[in-house]
């Protein structure tokens, strides 16, 4: 069976919608996409788009605002809702999309078969949705790749275009607004070896100097990020301090940095990262290979006569994963901006022949499919275990709602930040009727309080419970 060019945008508006339709489908689930849901619902709710906030004047600083700017916009658009949360990211990977047309089709091989290998990539289709800080990174960096790259082909091509170095630039001043000065290491990582392969390292620098207005570029650049950077750090001083020195040079090189004020760090095993991104990028890193094996002789004459294009999307994909191999505190999704080079690597090396055939088609239905199919089980069994949106629609509004115990953050989010920890020896008494959310461990709290008198109202699969009580007194 041969696939027409008709039927692979046909799959690939498929893989995008699929996952479109799915973000309204299951709650936001603690503790990543309730954290971030939850500060992006504070930032709507008190009009500062200065300082994203962990808690009602408690100022986050452990990333950059854009994440938060993107959800806040669509729940300014969308209202108060998993849609609206997730809606932007789903849109910042529909133009790492796009950008992935134009690069390839300036670069004259297939932009449908790149996007379809990364739109349905395990890692690309979960991000391109989630609220979390990855996507906005992956967009920068794409950004930045494909204005560098095309800049420099000017040159070779004899028509010099510094507006592409300016793109350049510029994606780099969203990286900063997205994660940080990470997005400088990263695409530097992926830009100097590129360099060193085919120019040799003197002649490489030289050479970068001249084509590349680094000046006026970085002027640019920071045109775009440091005004946000300026106004953070006189808004909550200290802010400049715990940015730069912990979260980007302990969190990274102490293994379960204890420092982290928003979170747990999380301690893997140096070299994980490349774990990670076999199943992160599934199932095209595993397809990759096999490829390789079984085309060796078409793939090395495919290599060797794109040898610095072949190079640079090498060098691309393999940043994140050389630069994290050194990090013990890593997350599967720091992968993904690896993943838009696999698919122009896919595109590169595949003959028509080959990807114009039904198993391309099948590779590509897999993470949707699976997708779907988590989406049915997260809405009908895990989210309520991961999440107390379904508890908390239980609740009487003119009551108080309070949590004996930790709060999760989406505790925080479905209750529109009323829900509160509660002293239980300072409070107790002053309250006449109340809602307490309770494990069963302190449960014991309000059932043998001289103080109330409870019913339950709720019960929820995450083993907390809804009571609503009554003074005694």
């Amino acid at each position: 069976m041969t696939l027409s060019r008709k039927t692979l945008f046909w799959t690939l508006t498929a893989v995008l919608s699929i996952r479109l339709l799915s973000l309204s489908s299951y709650p936001l689930m603690d503790t990543t996409e309730a954290r971030y849901g939850e500060m992006a619902r504070l930032m709507f709710e008190t009009g500062n788009w200065i300082t994203p906030q962990f808690d009602y004047g408690v100022p986050f600083w452990g990333k950059p605002p854009l994440f938060t700017w993107m959800s806040a916009a669509g729940v300014t658009l969308f209202g108060i809702n998993e849609f609206a949360l997730r809606f932007p990211h789903w849109l910042a990977g529909v133009f790492v999309i796009l950008i992935l047309f134009s690069f390839a089709k300036r670069l004259g091989i297939s932009g449908v078969v790149a996007a379809i290998v990364v739109a349905s990539s395990g890692m690309f289709l979960i991000a391109a949705g989630a609220v979390m800080t990855d996507m906005a990174l992956t967009l920068g960096i794409t950004i930045a790749m494909w204005g560098f790259y095309l800049c420099w082909e000017s040159y070779d091509q004899d028509v010099p275009t510094l507006r592409w170095a300016f793109v350049g630039f510029s994606g780099l001043g969203v990286g900063l607004l997205a994660k940080g000065p990470i997005v400088i290491l990263l695409v530097g990582l992926a830009i100097f070896p590129w360099l060193v392969i085919n120019y040799g390292l003197g002649t490489g620098i030289v050479t970068f100097w001249r084509r590349i207005p680094i000046i006026r570029g970085l002027v640019l650049m920071t045109a775009i990020a440091l005004p946000w950077y300026v106004l953070a750090e006189q808004a909550t001083p200290g802010f400049l301090d715990y940015f730069f020195v912990g979260e980007h040079f302990k969190r990274f090189v102490v293994s379960g940095w204890e420092g982290d004020l928003y979170g747990t760090a999380h301690t893997e095993t140096r070299g994980t990262i490349w774990l990670f991104w076999v199943y992160a990028a599934a199932p095209w890193s595993i397809i990759l290979p096999l490829v390789i094996f079984t085309r060796i002789g078409d793939v090395k004459k495919i290599i060797s006569n794109n040898k610095k294009l072949f190079s640079f999307l090498a060098c691309w994909m393999a940043s994140p994963l050389v630069f994290f191999s050194f990090a013990g505190n890593i997350l599967p999704a720091y992968v993904l901006p690896a993943i838009p080079p696999l698919g122009l690597i896919f595109s590169l090396i595949l003959a028509n022949r080959i990807w114009q055939t039904l198993w391309f088609l099948v590779a590509a239905s897999i993470a949707p499919l699976l997708l779907i199919v988590t989406s049915i089980y997260i809405h009908v069994h895990l989210g309520e275990k991961r999440s107390d949106k379904a508890l908390l629609a239980h609740t009487n509004p003119s009551l108080p709602i309070y949590y004996i115990g930790k709060r999760p953050f989406s505790g925080q989010f479905y209750s529109h930040g009323q829900a509160k920890e509660i002293d239980m020896k300072a409070t107790l008494p002053e309250l006449r009727s109340a809602q307490f959310i309770v494990t069963q461990e302190s449960l014991p709290k309000i059932t043998d309080s001289p103080f109330f008198d409870c019913k339950l109202v709720f019960k929820a699969h995450s083993g907390r419970s809804l009571y609503e009580c009554q003074t005694k007194l």
